[in-house]
């Protein structure tokens, strides 16, 4: 996964609360490979019953801008996917859901939670339309129509993100840490490993 400092795109507004992930990527169509790609799957029982749906105006969006506890719901990462292959790399909005903002990190996509009121704004800016949008993550600043918003990054989050790192790489990088560990642990405590012989 490639990292990121900077994004530069148009953000698009999707005034609905409680965007939970069973919505996000209904169950039935988890079972697809995630080779194939799961950006069609996207809110598809949302706009499947929508003639006028935002996504479908501006397939170009790849900024999101959603009300309070978007992400809510169960733990499925496919979500995350569904967002990803569609082309988004920010959603902003008042809340997350906890797992799922962990999940988007892991993905490389950012949650952006600003104040409720700001993000208000934003979505009356945006209206029906779509509008260009810069997200630096170093200055934890979002630039858009002659505004800047700015957001809270956690330190961990923005060094996974600027450099397309999960947990698993995360935990890589303090292997030579973890390797001393062990070896010092099997020589402290060589009952404890499996194979060891024991003295008798």
């Amino acid at each position: 996964m490639r990292g990121w400092d900077q994004h530069e795109g148009h953000a698009v507004a999707l005034p609905i609360e409680n965007i939970d992930t069973d919505q996000l990527i209904p169950a039935r169509f988890m079972s697809t490979p995630r080779s194939e790609g799961y950006g069609r799957f996207l809110l598809h029982d949302l706009r499947e019953g929508a003639q006028d749906f935002p996504l479908d105006r501006h397939p170009e969006a790849s900024v999101l801008v959603a009300r309070r506890n978007f992400g809510s719901g169960s733990s499925r990462e496919a979500a995350v996917y569904a967002l990803v292959d569609a082309g988004f790399r920010v959603v902003i909005a008042p809340s997350f859901g906890d797992i799922f903002a962990g999940n988007a990190v892991n993905n490389g996509l950012l949650p952006a939670a600003l104040p409720e009121d700001m993000v208000d704004q934003m979505i009356r800016s945006l209206g029906d339309g779509a509008a260009p949008v810069r997200v630096d993550l170093e200055a934890g600043l979002i630039r858009m129509g002659g505004a800047e918003h700015r957001f809270d990054l956690d330190p961990t989050w923005g060094l996974k993100l600027r450099n397309g790192w999960d947990d698993i790489d995360l935990t890589a990088q303090h292997s030579d840490a973890i390797a001393q560990f062990a070896e010092r642990r099997a020589t402290r405590f060589p009952w404890a490993w499996p194979g060891a012989k024991r003295s008798v």
